[in-house]
């Protein structure tokens, strides 16, 4: 069974990880094509710089759920190496719970947000096939699609936080327990 999480813990991280990268190569190719459009051939893209953005709002929130799964998130790690190592734990674990509440406010006010969100992106087309061509049609990208990412991030965070702070009481008991500043590159 352990096994098996962990393997769905890696798999997940792996996933993300491999988002993120998209997501940035995304970014950095939009804003190239953006640039040289403009600059060079004075014939600027309309969704160049909204792709851009939502490809960096989606990378943030992506890499949210990492850091918190990685304990790279903003740590007090002077402090707990100050501390007994329990005490150390306590706190750590107090603040995973605290970033677990920050997931479910991500989730709860997401939704609500997601689906009172109007307004479309006029820059977003879709494209179609018909009549043997392409075809553009004006019906346009909702707005509620660039910030679905906020509940979609208050979960994956959850599932971080619920995830390290089982991993460290495992380790607790097992008596391997290390801080998250102590904790290895590639364990």
């Amino acid at each position: 069974m352990i096994a098996a999480i962990k393997f769905i813990d890696n798999a997940v991280k792996k996933t993300l990880t491999a988002f993120c990268a998209v997501l940035l190569l995304a970014m950095v190719a939009f804003t190239v094509y953006s640039v040289v459009m403009r600059y060079v051939f004075k014939a600027p893209p309309i969704w160049g710089d909204l792709l851009t953005v939502l490809s960096n709002i989606w990378l943030v929130f992506f890499a949210l759920a990492l850091t918190v799964r990685d304990k790279d998130h903003i740590a007090l790690d002077l402090i707990y190496n100050w501390l007994p190592r329990k005490a150390a734990f306590f706190i750590q674990q107090f603040w995973t719970a605290v970033i677990f509440c920050l997931g479910i406010v991500m989730i709860v006010w997401g939704i609500e947000a997601v689906q009172t969100m109007g307004g479309k992106y006029w820059e977003m087309w879709y494209f179609t096939w018909e009549d043997g061509g392409i075809v553009f049609k004006p019906n346009y990208m909702p707005k509620k699609f660039a910030i679905a990412i906020v509940p979609i991030s208050g979960f994956l965070v959850c599932v971080a936080a619920v995830a390290s702070i089982v991993e460290d009481s495992l380790r607790l008991k097992a008596g391997t327990y290390r801080q998250a500043g102590d904790l290895d590159a590639f364990e």
